[in-house]
């Protein structure tokens, strides 16, 4: 993930004290922004859900509106002012930080043409990962990076069971559609699967169930392989974040390549023999 601290201030003197106000937190002015930034945030969420209860909408309507308008002008200018105190825009407004303020702000401009979307400004939320960079937890954000890593690296074991799952699917749900004849709730082959997807992934709606004394020995032979369908994913990402973990504590002294091989002699990326 992009940090924010590699943007480069304006020169105008203003401009680099309200740089350090909004993109840092190691002063007073620079926490308590973050801190009041966050807390309208969670105030924001709070009215989206709240406006979503009738009882609640009628009665305050008009006050979560102004709430909005204000909470939104307040994020406007600060997303401008982003933008206006550095030098490098474009990294901020391509970051993943520049992303998602966006998205956090367009909604709010958009339910002007179309209202439902209004309940997009959930999307504020993510902007609460700044947490971790206000209260020192960045830790924890490289933590995370590691199951990014771990997921991206068995992604294509994963495509390999979802592609099994799928005909797995699709065989069990085709025959039980033969198996129930038809009855309600397997009329047709793409309800049964329906129901074979929902059976394996150990969710269960109870909607749709077998009544033939065939389709509920299908049916318990499906819940029993789900369970160990299941556990397939959890063991390869597991697996994966094992390795890297170990990984990690090879680094290469020329690149800082980190993604190092067990067994590796030499850095992948610069050739550099490893110590």
């Amino acid at each position: 993930m992009e940090k924010e601290h590699n943007l480069i201030p304006e020169d105008a003197l203003w401009k680099r004290h309200l740089y350090r106000i909004i993109y840092r937190s190691d002063t007073k002015l620079g926490k308590l922004f973050d801190i009041i930034l966050l807390s309208l945030i969670l105030i924001s969420t709070a009215i989206i859900m709240m406006e979503s209860v009738p009882k609640l909408d009628k009665r305050f309507h008009y006050t979560f509106i102004i709430m909005e308008w204000i909470i939104s002008i307040f994020f406007s200018a600060e997303y401008f002012s982003r933008i206006a105190v550095i030098k490098n825009k474009r990294n901020y407004i391509f970051s993943f930080f520049g992303i998602i303020d966006f998205l956090a702000l367009i909604p709010f401009y958009l339910s002007f043409i179309f209202p439902v979307t209004k309940y997009f400004l959930i999307f504020r939320m993510l902007r609460m990962l700044r947490v971790f960079r206000v209260f020192n937890l960045m830790d924890f954000m490289n933590d995370g990076s590691v199951i990014v890593r771990a997921l991206k690296n068995s992604s294509r074991k994963i495509y390999i069971f979802l592609l099994f799952l799928i005909i797995f699917s699709v065989i069990v749900g085709s025959l039980m559609f033969m198996v129930e004849g038809g009855r309600q709730g397997f009329e047709t082959i793409p309800q049964a699967i329906y129901w074979a997807v929902v059976t394996v992934t150990t969710v269960g709606y109870g909607d749709v169930s077998p009544i033939t004394p065939m389709g509920k020995f299908f049916a318990v032979v499906l819940m029993l392989a789900g369970y160990s369908i299941i556990a397939v994913p959890t063991g390869i990402v597991t697996a994966e974040m094992r390795n890297k973990r170990q990984n990690l504590e090879k680094v290469c002294d020329r690149c800082g390549n980190e993604d190092i091989d067990d067994d590796a002699r030499y850095c992948k990326q610069c050739g550099k023999k490893l110590a």
